[in-house]
């Protein structure tokens, strides 16, 4: 099937600076300058592409914060989000805490250490699933509304921000810190959470809100007064919430949602998330996710929660599609999207509290795994791999993807989510060059492979173009350049996803690498006429190098499989490094870095050739057995060796992973008196990362209980007994312990040469 389009109309635009950045907060100590126009953010006059996600420090071990930054940052994170959760912080009134894992200002200088930005948000309403959406208990005994311009609860707020304001002195942009922006609140007059000292009593639920954007007008003067100096503020822009017209909105989406079943069960239906539109258009269509009180031609469309995993509430249990994260961003910036922004991008445990615990009651008490892109314990995963390769996309071509403007093919904003046939896809172009945007992944649903389609372009100056062979496996998406500039040579089409950029090094030529989407029908790239390729694209290879000369111009192409992109990391901007399915790897030093991986002998290639080597190796631990003995009904005691716990923290053993598999409803994991983790039943192995658990490990000589509390069918609560007590009858229930494994995760040093 061809597709004909015709972009004769279609050209580059002209986009005015808006006043939404604060003069003098928005220029550096080297004096880069911060700017937002209508369609995007630039740094010094060019096009800026910001991809954030979302990590909260007091949800992680400080000792963890330095290698899981350098983590996000080689995954291609250049922005990290982070709430400050109040109930972490000031859990008694007047009695503050930013020690440990509640050390805000090391966190952000940490973040600077990895070269990553910060947006703060601030509060005083965060909710992250935290026990009153981080607000503190003792609000709810105070006489006035949270959330309000009620004067009392704006001096609580104050004293808030000021706190927060000390904390972060010298790290702002224009002390040549990393914070870029601050959020005020979250969700203003869309979203709250329960009072948790009502909960399963009176069920009473914070305030929503009602002040406008007066109220958020309030918090940003606050801010300011307290010394929080950023370029720019943000709020988040969904469900119909107020937006100043000096604050950036900022957008997301999640396709799936436990909040759907709070009250009831049933079926989650198929979503619209992973269609495409225009949400730079003022025509776009309106949806609950998207429905903006300003004309979104105006403003450019930038997110902070797009759904980079989902928490498991009590009655919704979902393994999350891995390829569902990167199908999103393709999604979204192939809708217009100049900022890629997860939530969550890594996930956490819940801190303890001062006898409490700090959750939402509908979540697990400690754990905030949330399935995200890299896991509670530091675990980089499949969707964490895949992002990677979109990430450095969009920063390596930043100035030439940022400015194009979306061309919608019609009817593709209106495609029944349950159509599993018709072909999904998008253009950004100025109307000679830009780029193909396929997606073949659909929420609860499967998708029929796509074959042989083919799209037929009529560039603005009357040339024709025809990117053929297109084709996509169920759950693929993909990106597909047409006259895209290559360092002086013109690629005119291909059906291979452009990567990254590598730095030459001295004497090498500039090195491009492509990617394979899986289901391709034909893969190829065609060059401008005169352009000489060493070789045509092998559909079989896993990884090829072709050489492309034109005139006195010449390039290297790197072309990788799927399975290898996943595989491959760019180190120093001019290297490759690929290891296997069980490992990771991070930055530690320029010129070093560190290979995580669950293998004794991970393997490990490079290109070029010998320009990685293996600096240090650690010992390899013999397989060790956890002893498990039964205790009581659905309980066991853990034995866990000495052996392999000695060896944690030293000879390169970074971490040990216990994983449990086990059929029920929830799974508690104790030492002594404290609850480490908690886990919802939903099929996956839990995964248990002990480095965290040192001193309490020690403190009960390295054993620990496991409770499992069963499914539960058939039950009811008799309260027709005597003295009003209560009584559960139940016909049966549902729990059995399956395995325990222990898991060493061993941390190689690599110099990079």
């Amino acid at each position: 099937m061809t597709i004909n389009i015709n972009l004769r109309a279609t050209s580059s635009k002209k986009h005015h600076d808006l006043p939404i950045t604060v003069q003098g907060d928005d220029v550096d100590s080297q004096g880069k300058h911060i700017a937002i126009n209508d369609y995007f953010i630039s740094m010094d006059g060019k096009p800026w592409y910001g991809v954030c996600g979302e990590f909260h420090y007091s949800r992680v071990d400080a000792d963890r914060w330095d290698e899981e930054l350098a983590k996000m940052a080689m995954n291609g994170i250049n922005i990290v989000s982070t709430y400050v959760f109040w109930n972490h912080h000031e859990e008694r009134e007047g009695h503050w805490n930013f020690t440990g894992n509640r050390n805000l200002r090391e966190f952000v200088r940490l973040c600077a250490r990895n070269h990553l930005y910060v947006i703060v948000r601030l509060g005083p309403f965060a909710h992250g699933e935290a026990r009153n959406g981080g607000l503190p208990d003792w609000l709810y005994g105070k006489p006035y509304d949270v959330r309000s311009l009620d004067p009392g609860f704006l001096a609580a707020v104050r004293d808030l921000y000021n706190h927060e304001a000390e904390q972060l002195r010298g790290l702002y942009y224009a002390d040549g810190g990393p914070i870029i922006a601050a959020q005020l609140d979250n969700e203003y007059m869309h979203s709250a959470a329960p009072w948790e000292l009502t909960t399963g009593v009176s069920n009473e639920w914070i305030p929503g809100g009602h002040d406008g954007e007066a109220y958020l007008q309030a918090l940003r003067t606050m801010a300011t007064q307290a010394g929080i100096r950023v370029p720019f503020f943000t709020s988040t822009g969904w469900g119909g919430s107020p937006v100043p017209s000096d604050v950036l909105p900022l957008w997301g989406g999640y396709a799936y949602r436990p909040w759907l079943f709070y009250a009831h069960g049933g079926e989650h239906p198929k979503t619209d998330e992973y269609l495409y539109r225009n949400y730079h258009a003022d025509d776009c269509k309106r949806t609950e996710e998207f429905d903006p009180a300003y004309p979104p031609s105006s403003l450019p469309y930038a997110c902070c929660e797009m759904g980079g995993g989902m928490f498991s509430s009590y009655r919704y249990r979902f393994q999350l599609p891995m390829k569902s994260v990167d199908a999103m961003a393709n999604i979204k910036l192939g809708s217009g999207c100049n900022m890629l922004g997860y939530y969550m991008f890594h996930g956490g445990t819940n801190p303890q509290g001062d006898g409490i615990y700090l959750n939402e009651s509908q979540t697990p008490k400690r754990s905030y795994d949330f399935q995200a892109a890299i896991g509670q314990y530091g675990q980089v995963r499949e969707s964490c791999k895949r992002l990677k390769t979109i990430h450095s996309l969009v920063q390596d071509f930043s100035e030439q993807i940022t400015p194009l403007e979306v061309y919608l093919p019609s009817g593709q904003d209106c495609i029944d989510p349950a159509d599993s046939d018709s072909l999904r896809w998008s253009l950004r172009t100025d109307g000679l060059r830009g780029f193909v945007f396929l997606n073949n992944f659909q929420d609860h649903a499967e998708m029929n492979p796509q074959k042989n389609q083919s799209i037929a372009l009529t560039l603005a100056d009357g040339r024709r173009l025809t990117i053929d062979g297109i084709g996509l496996e169920d759950q693929e998406n993909c990106i597909l350049p047409f006259n895209m500039d290559l360092d002086g040579i013109t690629l005119v089409c291909a059906t291979v996803q452009p990567v990254a950029r590598l730095l030459p090094r001295s004497g090498n030529r500039p090195t491009f690498v492509f990617m394979k989407p899986d289901g391709m029908s034909r893969y190829y790239m065609r060059f401008q006429e005169g352009a000489v390729m060493s070789e045509e694209v092998d559909a079989d290879a896993q990884r090829q190098l072709i050489t492309v000369t034109c005139g006195d111009k010449a390039i290297d192409v790197v072309v990788v499989n799927r399975n290898q992109s996943n595989a491959m990391y760019v180190v120093d901007h001019d290297s490759l490094v690929f290891v296997d399915d069980d490992s990771n790897l991070f930055m530690s030093s320029p010129g070093s870095a560190v290979l995580e991986s669950s293998s004794a002998h991970p393997v490990i290639e490079s290109w070029p050739p010998f320009s990685a080597v293996l600096n240090s190796e650690p010992v390899a631990l013999p397989h060790q057995d956890v002893r498990v003995d039964e205790a009581g009904t659905m309980k066991y005691i853990l034995h866990l060796p000495s052996l392999a716990m000695d060896a944690l923290g030293h000879h390169g053993v970074t971490d040990m992973l216990l994983r449990i598999r086990y059929s029920g409803d929830i799974a508690w994991l104790w030492a002594g008196s404290t609850l480490l983790d908690d886990n919802f039943a939903n099929g996956s192995t839990w995964e248990v990362g002990l480095r965290d658990y040192r001193r309490e490990l020690r403190d009960n000589d390295n054993t620990l209980v496991l409770g499992l509390t069963p499914l539960k069918k058939g039950s009811f609560v008799n309260v027709d007994s005597a003295m009003a007590a209560r009584t559960e009858q139940v016909e049966l229930t549902v729990g059995r312990l399956i395995s325990v494994e222990l898991t060493p995760i061993y941390a190689y040093e690599l110099q990079i040469r």
